[in-house]
């Protein structure tokens, strides 16, 4: 069942094949949690989000029509979802964005600052989400301009511009942070 193809596994899933379920779910569900937590930002939300995602997979799988992959259909799904989790706590993400502290400079907190990766995740949360879920898909899940544009739904040269904005803001946050290259 682990070598099972995802279109057979969505194809029985819709038949109510729960191991088909499971063998998906074990097979993306890190996946799309990374694209998610990267979009809400939250841990716990990210988790309730990806409970809806394989839910409405459940549901819905009698519905895939096979004009995407599974794991493209699955991130559409994910989008979706993240954005109305999104927007149901839009208060409290405009809260925790405002009471975000700054580090104090102990010689933990020094080496930290060094450190690339946390900076370029730093830099990314600074982009706009509509910016920072091109940037994740095409660089951290190597989706291609066209997979971008069928999991967001817009045109494929919408999917270039923000692209090419996203990079311009990340590389000017990347810049104020003293890393001039080292980024996707």
């Amino acid at each position: 069942m682990q070598s099972t193809p995802d279109e057979v596994l969505i194809g029985r899933i819709a038949n109510g094949d729960r191991l088909a379920m499971q063998v998906l779910f074990a097979r993306y569900h890190v996946r799309v949690f990374r694209f998610v937590v990267r979009l809400v930002r939250d841990e716990t939300n990210a988790e309730d989000v990806i409970s809806e995602v394989f839910l409405d997979v459940w549901r819905q799988a009698g519905r895939f029509e096979g004009r995407s992959t599974v794991a493209t259909w699955l991130l559409a799904i994910a989008r979706f979802k993240a954005i109305s989790a999104l927007r149901r706590r839009r208060d409290e993400e405009l809260d925790a964005a405002g009471a975000m502290e700054e580090p104090t400079d102990d010689s933990g907190m020094a080496l930290e600052k060094k450190d690339k990766s946390a900076m370029i995740r730093k830099c990314l949360l600074g982009l706009s989400v509509e910016h920072r879920e091109i940037i994740d898909l095409v660089y951290y899940h190597e989706k291609s301009v066209k997979e971008v544009a069928e999991i967001v739904r817009i045109p494929e040269s919408t999917v270039k511009t923000r692209m090419f904005y996203a990079r311009r803001r990340l590389a000017e946050l990347l810049k104020s942070e003293g890393i001039e290259r080292g980024w996707p």
